[in-house]
């Protein structure tokens, strides 16, 4: 009983760096929103192809797991037009893409939790390295997710909220996986749907938004932005094995 305790315990950790945004984020940073949703396209293009579709390769095959990315992206594609369609006509309304990275994050993060129950099923001391290094390749990609909520239409409340809410599912996915370890087969093929999900939020959402800018130094400050996204958590991946 007490592999589930810790299980629960850095599942719920884990849920807690959907915070992490709230303490870079004030009103004079508001002017840097659009360079912050630009870090979150490069976050979001690294998760995808450096660390999903290679863990799903790992597991499926390669013409499988590219069949599902792929099918990741129409499912988003489809999505998100279904979220226009319904779209509610207030102002101020978030954009779509908002609810889509929050769907995709959720389905990363539960599987998140199913690798943090499956190495405390192994040991504790594996399993507590491996939930610190889930842990600090999440906090750059959900201060970037805080920043695309913001940039999209939510008050701070309210992105704080639904962030933390898609987050925590890290602990679903622990609990099922300690109850439910054969299931942990199944978030294989949730991998590269999510990694197609990731790759259409940002190449059919943030990367037009980014391009909406007409001055060209605040673009190439925007597509340094993108890459530094994408460096970071390559080199934090690299660094962490």
């Amino acid at each position: 009983m007490h592999i589930l305790f810790w299980i629960i315990l850095m599942s719920f950790l884990n849920g807690l760096t959907a915070l992490a945004g709230i303490f870079l984020f004030r009103k004079r940073t508001e002017k840097f929103m659009i360079f912050l949703v630009s870090f979150s396209i490069g976050a979001l293009i690294r998760g995808a192809i450096f660390h999903l579709v290679p863990e799903s390769i790992a597991l499926l095959s390669v013409p499988l797991s590219f069949t599902l990315a792929i099918t990741g992206f129409l499912i988003f594609f489809l999505l998100e037009n279904l979220l226009y369609w319904h779209h509610c006509h207030e102002a101020h309304c978030p954009h779509p893409f908002t609810k889509l990275i929050l769907y995709g994050d959720a389905a990363h993060n539960f599987i998140d939790g199913l690798l943090i129950a499956s190495s405390f099923m192994i040991s504790i001391p594996f399993g507590a390295i491996t939930s610190l290094l889930i842990m600090a390749h999440e906090l750059p990609q959900e201060i970037g997710d805080f920043a695309v909520l913001i940039y999209g239409g939510f008050k701070r409340k309210k992105a704080l909220f639904y962030n933390f809410l898609a987050q925590i599912t890290s602990l679903l996915g622990g609990l099922v996986g300690y109850f439910f370890l054969n299931a942990t087969n199944y978030s294989d093929f949730l991998l590269p749907i999510a990694a197609g999900g990731f790759l259409y939020i940002a190449i059919n959402d943030l990367i037009p938004e980014v391009l909406k800018e007409k001055n060209l130094k605040k673009r190439l400050i925007n597509l340094a932005a993108a890459i530094l996204g994408l460096v970071i958590l390559i080199s934090a991946k690299l660094l962490t094995g």
